[in-house]
């Protein structure tokens, strides 16, 4: 029988990991869920006490996404491994919906997302999410993978401080490997609330660009850090 086990890397997320965990154990509707691990990647405020004190399995590693979820990987013993940001919270039942997929045959995907705000724009973007086109794609929507398929595809490229989630999906895509779950998990707008949401839409725009035109995982971090919050 298959297994879930949740990944969720934090750094300095005390604010939010309670209710995360709080609601992944409150959505879920089933034994299927065999961890939720959270990977910290150097916080120095509560998270990880806060993160055990929720019965989370709590591991330390370098700081870095890719990093932090490779580790979260090679620790889980669910044959499907859940990613998940500590700002998104995915909707009743999804380790059910997820497992659904898997017995089906589906062994790679996540959600449509949808945004905590009413901004028309975001609004937009997350009503976008529900199509299966690879443009539409983002980290914040979650993944499922089989852990079979995850190792095959030798997980995160840790060159990448960010645009990790996008170099992974888009290899699903190229193995036609991906589904998109048609409930709403939804995530929060914080980080268009702190860099406004046109400023923030364009910096993503032009790392996806630059991407595009080869810039390399270094040069992608560089701008990140200069620009975006």
């Amino acid at each position: 029988m298959n297994s879930i086990s949740v990944i969720i890397p934090t750094y300095n997320e005390e604010a939010i990991i309670s209710h995360l965990l709080w609601h992944l154990k409150t959505q879920s509707t089933t034994s299927i869920i065999k961890e939720i691990i959270v990977v910290d990647g150097g916080s120095n405020d509560r998270t990880i006490a806060l993160a055990k004190e929720a019965g989370a399995m709590v591991f330390t590693s370098e700081k870095g996404r890719a990093k932090q979820m490779n580790f979260g990987a090679s620790k889980a013993t669910g044959s499907i491994l859940y990613f998940l940001h500590a700002d998104c919270l995915p909707p009743n039942a999804f380790d059910r919906l997820i497992y659904h997929e898997v017995e089906n045959g589906n062994t790679a995907g996540c959600f449509k997302m949808r945004f905590n705000s009413n901004h028309w724009w975001l609004k937009l973007a997350g009503w976008l999410t529900q199509f299966n086109w690879r443009a539409c794609r983002g980290g914040d929507q979650s993944l499922f993978i089989t852990k079979k398929l995850f190792n095959t595809l030798n997980g995160y490229d840790e060159k990448f401080s960010v645009y990790e989630d996008i170099d992974l999906i888009n290899k699903l895509y190229k193995t036609n490997q991906f589904t998109i779950i048609q409930n709403w998990l939804t995530t929060s707008d914080r980080r268009y609330q702190t860099n406004g949401i046109w400023k923030l839409q364009y910096h993503f725009w032009a790392i996806y660009i630059k991407k595009w035109f080869g810039a390399s995982a270094e040069e992608l971090h560089q701008y990140y850090l200069k620009h975006i919050v």
